[in-house]
C-alpha cells in the first residue's frame, strides 16, 4: 500500500495539472496567458524538459513482479550487469583489478564503486525527486492556502494565531529544523516529504495572507457580504479564484527548491534510505572519489547535471509563467 501511494503521486500531480489547465482555458484571462506562454520559446523548451523528466519518473513507477522482486520499466530498459568495480564512460576494459579485464557491457556514463551503471542510477533518481516535489507540494499548498486565507479574511485573533505560528517556525533556521525533524521521524521518502511540508508552507502562507487582505475589501466582496453570502462561499467563489495565479506561480517555482532540498538532505545522510535511487545519495557516494587517482568524476557529474537541468527547467518555466499570468506585465 505504501509503495502504491508513492507511485501514484506523479500520476496525481500530472492529473491535477491537466485538470487545472483544461478548466483554466475556458476563462478569457487564462486563455490569453496560455497564448503568451506558448509564444515563449524558452518556456516551451523548459516544459519539454520537465515532460521528459516526468515521463522517466512515470516509467519508473510502472512495474511488475519478477522473481520476488519488483521490476519497473526503467529497470527493464536501462539496468545493466553489475561490474566488479569502477569503469569509465563507454569503456570496454577496466584496470580496476590487478589485471585488466573485459567489461560485461558498455556503460554510457560508466559505473560506480560497486559496479552499478551510473546512467541507470541517475534515471532512478528522477522518480525520487519528482515524488518529493509533488508529494510535498500536496502538503504545503493546502496548509498555506487554508491558513493564509483564514488569517487574511477574518483578521483579529485568527490572524494573530496564524502569524504567531509561522513567525515561530520562521525564526528557526530552516536547515536546522529539517535536520531535527528527520532525526525524530527517521530516514525515508514519506518522512522526508512530511518534514519538508512542515517547514516549507510558511512563505507561501504569508503571501496568501497578503493577497487575501488585498481582496477582502474589494467592491465585489463587500457586495457579497451585503447580500448575505456566507463566509465559506465568499472565500471559495470570490477570494480563491483571485489567489490562483499567484499560487500556481509560487508552487511551480517552489518545486525546484523541494527537489534541491531532497538532494541536500540525502547528501547529509538525512534524506531517503541508502538503497533508494537519489541524486543526493549519488553525490554523497561520489564525494570521496574526487580524491582518488585518477579522479572518478562521472558519478558526481551525472547526478549534479541531472539535478541542475531539472531545477533550471522549473525556474525558467516558473519565470515564464509569471510573465504570462501577471496582469501588470500584460497591461504594460
Amino acid at each position: 500500500m505504501h509503495s502504491f501511494l508513492l507511485n501514484a503521486v506523479p500520476v496525481v500531480v500530472v492529473g491535477l495539472l491537466v485538470a487545472a489547465v483544461l478548466r483554466a482555458r475556458r476563462e478569457p484571462l487564462w486563455a490569453e496567458a496560455f497564448r503568451r506562454l506558448r509564444r515563449n520559446r524558452v518556456a516551451m523548451v523548459a516544459l519539454c524538459v520537465i515532460g521528459i523528466y516526468g515521463l522517466i519518473g512515470f516509467m519508473d513507477s510502472i512495474g511488475w513482479q519478477r522473481d520476488d522482486a519488483r521490476v519497473t520499466v526503467i529497470d527493464w530498459l536501462f539496468q545493466r550487469p553489475r561490474e566488479r568495480t569502477y569503469s569509465a564512460p563507454l569503456a570496454t576494459m577496466t584496470t580496476g583489478e590487478p589485471r585488466p579485464h573485459k567489461l560485461l557491457g558498455r556503460h554510457l556514463l560508466g559505473t560506480d564503486g560497486v559496479g552499478d551503471d551510473v546512467l541507470y542510477l541517475t534515471l532512478k533518481g528522477v522518480r525520487t525527486g519528482l515524488i518529493v516535489g509533488g508529494f510535498t507540494s500536496l502538503i504545503v499548498t493546502p496548509l498555506a492556502l487554508l491558513f493564509g486565507m483564514l488569517a487574511g479574511y477574518f483578521g483579529r485573533r485568527v490572524d494573530d494565531v496564524v502569524q504567531y505560528i509561522y513567525t515561530v517556525l520562521d525564526s528557526i533556521p530552516g536547515i536546522l529544523l529539517l535536520i531535527a525533524l528527520m532525526m525524530v521521524l527517521g530516514r525515508g521518502l514519506v518522512q522526508l516529504c512530511v518534514a519538508l511540508g512542515v517547514t516549507s508552507w510558511v512563505g507561501l502562507c504569508r503571501l496568501m495572507r497578503g493577497e487575501t487582505l488585498k481582496h477582502r475589501d474589494r467592491e465585489y466582496v463587500r457586495a457579497a457580504r451585503a447580500l448575505g453570502v456566507g463566509h465559506a462561499r465568499i472565500l471559495a467563489r470570490h477570494i480563491l479564484p483571485n489567489l490562483l495565479p499567484v499560487l500556481i506561480i509560487q508552487v511551480t517555482l517552489g518545486f525546484s527548491g523541494l527537489v534541491l532540498a531532497e538532494a541536500i538532505l540525502s547528501y547529509l545522510q538525512l534524506g531517503v534510505e541508502a538503497g533508494v535511487g537519489s541524486w543526493g545519495n549519488m553525490i554523497d557516494a561520489a564525494r570521496m572519489e574526487l580524491a582518488r587517482e585518477p579522479i572518478i568524476w562521472w558519478n558526481l557529474v551525472s547526478a549534479s547535471t541531472a539535478l541542475f537541468i531539472l531545477v533550471l527547467a522549473f525556474n525558467l518555466f516558473g519565470d515564464a509563467l509569471r510573465d504570462a499570468i501577471d496582469p501588470r506585465l500584460r497591461s504594460s
